[in-house]
């Protein structure tokens, strides 16, 4: 016991410990999803990780914009040095003005469908200037006129917080011999993967070990989930054995999401199985009825050809045997005395309703005369019955005769029916009675609340689960107070 305790935790600290590098590896793929879509996000916050990151995606500053940004920081400097309204800031501010054409017209940014952020560049210049035309726009704001009305170190402020942040945000991302873009990811998870396949490819030795008939296919799909691990697509799909693997860890609780699911799935099934379940069995019934089955069961002239009777035995005369039998030699025994109490309350009830007992009854000894007889009558008449079904049941001359007459009973039945024409109207009455419990009734069942159907479910099994534990607390308990006792 103790050695199987302790495999059992050595197997529960490994499933715990590759429950977390299958963690990590999936919070290393949703990053790596995330990165392309929140670079910018990125680049704000956590430059470094940009810096490091952007290798592994083919990322280059691009060429126009890098060079663009450099020219307003040339500027920068040259103002410093020489003023606004010197001959070298204005070559710079002409240059700049010729490279904002170029940007507006080339657009750099479309080759990583940044192109919303030229547009947002755009917009911010056009309400800066109050010039409607991008490039009328970029040409009025780097101007010598225009810098020196509103202000050098006021116009250069709002460039650099709101203008050149976005410009730094393009970027070249290189294209490799398949002419996809650069994603070298795949050396990051490819330790991974060799970990998490030979990890199970271990688990399908040991499967196929315990379970001799498994296939190596079997073993495979025993771990199914553990394939999403493998695959170098759609990589967030890894969310699924991870969670699985947590929760076999007990390092995650997904009973409640369990339940949820489960109640879900349930929820949407439910009602189309069961009216589809329902109609269909009312379907048959009615299918019975017009190709005349209830004919020939009540004539039983003729058996179907389709029902298969797999004993020789009549199923409901064997049962209707053995419960008259119960009823005679078993449950008529043990209510006899009811029997015999209600025939004498009735007896006397008649005695009491004769006039001429009426007159006779303030005869002394009368009453008590009429008592006895009433109990002795009611007690004979319930034994002379008894005895009459139990000669019934054993004689078999009349079990013969009684069986000729349900026998002759069901022909002359039968016979008069078809005679008046009353089992054609039989048939068509329940045909619609049918069609109208598969409007009026099966419908309503769409109606149930199925949520409300599962939870009460749940709670009759929750009901259940406590009186076992109550009942066998009970019992040890007892053990427990026996033992102590001898």
């Amino acid at each position: 016991m103790a050695q199987i305790n302790l495999n059992k935790r050595r197997n529960l600290w490994f499933e715990r410990l590759m429950a977390i590098i299958a963690f990590i590896n999936l919070c290393i793929c949703l990053f790596d999803l995330s990165y392309i879509p929140w670079r910018d996000f990125y680049l704000r916050k956590v430059p470094q990780i940009t810096k490091v990151y952007d290798k592994v995606k083919g990322i280059e500053p691009h060429r126009e914009t890098e060079n663009y940004l450099a020219n307003v920081k040339l500027l920068e400097e040259q103002v410093s040095q020489t003023g606004l309204k010197s001959s070298e800031s204005a070559t710079q501010l002409e240059e700049l003005r010729r490279l904002s054409g170029e940007m507006i017209d080339g657009n750099p940014f479309a080759a990583v469908n940044k192109s919303g952020t030229l547009e947002k560049i755009k917009n911010r210049m056009r309400d800066r200037t109050s010039v409607k035309s991008a490039k009328r726009a970029f040409d009025t704001f780097w101007s010598q006129a225009y810098l020196s009305e509103n202000g050098w170190n006021q116009e250069i402020a709002f460039f650099n917080q709101k203008i050149q942040p976005l410009i730094a945000t393009d970027y070249y991302r290189t294209i490799g011999e398949n002419g996809e873009f650069t994603d070298n990811f795949w050396r990051i998870d490819l330790p991974f993967v060799i970990l998490f396949a030979l990890e199970l490819l271990t688990r399908c030795f040991y499967t196929r070990k315990r379970n001799p008939s498994f296939s190596w296919l079997d073993a495979v799909l025993w771990r199914w989930y553990d394939l999403f691990l493998l695959i170098p697509f759609g990589r967030w799909l890894r969310i699924i054995p991870v969670l699985v693997r947590l929760d076999k860890a007990h390092l995650l609780n997904l009973q409640p999401v369990r339940k949820q699911i489960n109640q879900g799935v349930v929820a949407n099934f439910a009602e189309e199985l069961t009216e589809i379940v329902i109609v269909r069995l009312i379907n048959q019934i009615q299918g019975s009825i017009k190709q005349g089955e209830l004919t020939r069961w009540l004539l039983q002239k003729e058996n179907h050809s389709e029902y298969v009777d797999i004993n020789n035995i009549n199923e409901v005369e064997a049962i209707a045997g053995i419960f008259i039998k119960a009823i005679v030699y078993q449950v008529l025994p043990k209510i006899q005395p009811e029997i015999v109490a209600i025939l004498h309350h009735n007896i006397d009830g008649a005695f009491n309703q004769s006039p001429i007992y009426r007159n006779l009854h303030n005869l002394p000894g009368v009453a008590q005369m009429q008592a006895q007889l009433s109990e002795q009558l009611s007690t004979q008449i319930a034994t002379n019955l008894y005895n009459a079904l139990v000669s019934a049941v054993e004689d078999p001359v009349a079990a013969k005769l009684s069986s000729q007459l349900l026998e002759r009973f069901s022909e002359a039945l039968g016979v008069e029916m078809q005679k008046k024409q009353v089992l054609s109207e039989i048939q068509s009455l329940l045909f619609d009675f049918l069609e109208e419990v598969k409007i009026n009734y099966v419908q309503r069942l769409s109606r149930e609340d199925i949520a409300q159907i599962i939870q009460q479910t749940r709670q009759m099994r929750s009901q259940a689960s406590v009186t076992t534990v109550v009942s066998k607390s009970s019992a040890l308990l007892q053990t427990r107070n026996k033992a102590s006792g001898e």
